[in-house]
């Protein structure tokens, strides 16, 4: 049986996942991560994380586990330092998954068969909780919420007020990377 373990902090506990190739989840064959327990397996409660962020699948063809971007360009994942803007790209033991300002570990890949795709060497992992730079000269990259109402993005502080633009209330608001200017 191939198996993920995932690792991160939240708050103040340290938690762990195990994700196995067969688990039972709300999408079969994969398991979502995201802040919507509606739609995710495993639920991330930072609100730089959205409703919807990532999936984690096992590929047989290539004996491997990988991450698929479900957010699109909007609030891209990072893996191993490395913006995922769209598609798929294969985990490995240490990789590194950041969803928003949250960092996630792959502590340990169990599987039944050698794996068949060599890996190239993986960015060291942070021990700040600062979330690693974006490939840009000007500034890091920050965070807003959407409304799902008129689409104005506002400071994650409002996120249980009413959107300024509208009067929506941004509880259920998409959380969006805004680009540096």
């Amino acid at each position: 049986m191939n198996e993920l373990t995932l690792e991160w902090q939240e708050g103040s506990q340290l938690r762990q996942e195990i994700i196995s190739q067969h688990q039972p989840s709300k999408h079969p064959g994969t398991i979502r991560l995201g802040r919507d327990p509606a739609q995710c397996d495993i639920v991330l409660s930072h609100p730089t994380v959205s409703g919807l962020h990532i999936e984690i699948f096992f590929s047989p063809p290539q004996d491997s586990f990988k991450v698929r971007n479900l957010r699109g360009e909007s609030n891209p994942p990072m893996i191993d330092g490395q913006l995922l803007p769209e598609g798929e790209q294969f985990l490995s033991e240490g990789s590194t998954i950041q969803l928003g300002q949250m960092l996630l570990r792959v502590t340990e890949i169990s599987s039944g068969v050698p794996p068949t795709v060599i890996m190239p060497p993986q960015a060291p992992i942070r021990s700040s909780t600062t979330p690693p730079a974006i490939a840009s000269p000007t500034a890091p990259p920050t965070y807003g919420l959407k409304c799902p109402n008129c689409g104005h993005i506002s400071p994650f502080e409002r996120q249980n007020q009413p959107c300024a633009s509208c009067g929506h209330f941004l509880v259920n608001a998409e959380s969006v990377l805004i680009p540096p200017k």
